[in-house]
């Protein structure tokens, strides 16, 4: 069983006057919403998104809670809605600090079958929602960080190595790493750094559509050193770590939160 890091102490406010637009909240078990509270904890000020009309008032009493100075719309995939939230972000704070994208999708029907029964609309989809947005949201993130900040994306084990039942995403998020990998170079002149983060499984929507998720986790805590899973805010606090000034020179990583289970066969 997960330790629960509410009762860890309440961080420094190592992030006090940084700006953080956090993408990918879906509820309060969303990895994105344990990056954005830790980042509240520790003094940022955020900016949160919401998928469409269905998933606001799943997300808005997130936002109150959390003090965020903007709550948008965003579908990555609805022309227009990308560059509105990052016209947003610099009509009221002129700049950005921190960008963080934990969203991913693939269709249920390509998702549920092996990688060879995926179709081409599919993969491609999965890859432009899962992947090729980051690289959209860092090209419009970038002029916003003048003074330099820190992305990013989120990753999972099957990016590294065959996990089943992960099938197309496997591929589409082995992508996503490379692709951090790239940014970090393309970006690192400018003082912008970007990481992948690879958490272990964690009880989320978005996990839910896996077939046998619950031998994931019996399984992750079976091999994990410290013998337990990891929750949304281990994350967190990682991210926000990450993007503190403590980190400055760290970049191009992809850092795995999963209580050691990566490195056990």
């Amino acid at each position: 069983m997960s330790t629960e890091t509410s009762n860890l102490p309440t961080p420094h406010r190592i992030l006090a006057g940084k700006r953080a637009l956090v993408v990918g909240i879906a509820n309060d078990q969303s990895i994105a919403y344990g990056c954005a509270k830790a980042f509240h904890e520790v003094g940022a000020d955020l900016a949160l998104t919401y998928l469409n009309d269905k998933a606001k008032p799943h997300v808005e009493p997130l936002a109150r809670e959390l003090g965020a100075r903007l709550f948008l719309p965003l579908d990555v995939t609805a022309p227009g809605q990308l560059e509105a939230v990052f016209d947003a972000v610099r009509e009221t704070w002129g700049g950005l600090d921190i960008l963080v994208h934990s969203i991913a999708y693939a269709p249920k029907e390509d998702l549920k079958g092996g990688l060879l029964d995926c179709s081409a609309e599919g993969f491609a989809r999965a890859m432009d929602i899962s992947c090729h947005s980051f690289i959209r949201m860092a090209k419009l993130a970038a002029p916003l960080m003048a003074d330099g900040g820190a992305m990013f994306a989120m990753s999972y084990l099957g990016a590294d190595r065959v996990v089943p039942n992960y099938n197309v995403m496997g591929p589409v998020k082995a992508a996503l790493e490379a692709s951090c990998r790239y940014l970090a170079h393309e970006l690192g002149p400018q003082h912008i750094r970007v990481h992948a983060l690879s958490p272990g499984p964690l009880m989320t929507r978005a996990a839910s559509g896996l077939k046998d998720f619950d031998r994931l986790l019996n399984d992750a805590i079976s091999r994990a050193p410290v013998g337990e899973l990891v929750d949304i805010m281990d994350v967190g606090y990682t991210c926000a770590y990450l993007a503190s000034p403590f980190a400055r020179r760290l970049t191009g990583s992809t850092l795995y939160i999963d209580g050691g289970a990566n490195i056990v066969a």
